[in-house]
């Protein structure tokens, strides 16, 4: 064996062999959409703020947090409920409610501004994407069980878990295939964690 590939394998077999997730830089990361992309898609919870935007109708417009019970008060509207709804819709219900009685081409947008109940997203290549709720030492492999297990295309050696540490957004490579074989320790997750599983290269 030719000392240049001897040095070269032993490179790949000290990458691998690390602990826990691999930080953003030690390897490349696959294509993942921006966070705020990947949250509009998330069910909304209590504690949440959402921004509404009607077109044309600045005294509909505006910030709104969601009451314990996973509601809110929207003018003409009243209460709205909008606990496990995602962004679009909620955009489609207050659409469909402002159309009944109120506008005759309502032009609604939501955005999510804080997400703030206790929760985590597994998103991506998965067979029931979507928020679950955050239960102490919840595990990658826990959320990925919620998200009913990996679709066919699914990069398992290769998911992106995205976290705030301080601050600061952080991205980090999750190797579930050598998790599910023992050969690294199963990632805890956080609140707010999304994990979001790309589509294998191959």
């Amino acid at each position: 064996m030719q000392p240049i590939f001897r040095i070269a394998l032993l490179f790949v077999f000290v990458l691998l062999a690390g602990c826990g997730p691999v930080p953003e830089g030690s390897l490349a990361l696959p294509p993942v959409p921006e966070t705020s992309e990947l949250l509009q898609s998330a069910a909304l919870g209590p504690g949440d703020v959402v921004e509404v935007r009607v077109y044309q109708e600045k005294e509909l417009s505006g910030l709104y947090r969601l009451s314990n019970q996973g509601t809110f008060n929207f003018p003409l509207v009243g209460e709205v409920p909008a606990e496990g709804r995602s962004a679009p819709q909620l955009a489609a219900y207050l659409t469909d409610r402002l159309k009944e009685d109120y506008l005759r081409n309502p032009q609604v947008s939501v955005f999510v501004k804080e997400h703030n109940s206790k929760k985590v997203f597994v998103l991506g290549e998965v067979k029931k994407p979507g928020t679950f709720p955050y239960v102490d030492h919840m595990s990658v492999v826990q959320a990925i069980t919620l998200a009913g297990g990996f679709k066919p295309l699914a990069a398992k050696g290769r998911l992106v878990l995205t976290r705030v540490v301080d601050g600061a957004e952080q991205k980090f490579i999750v190797p579930f295939d050598r998790i599910s074989l023992g050969l690294e320790p199963n990632v805890t997750l956080r609140p707010g964690d999304i994990v979001f599983v790309p589509e294998s290269w191959l």
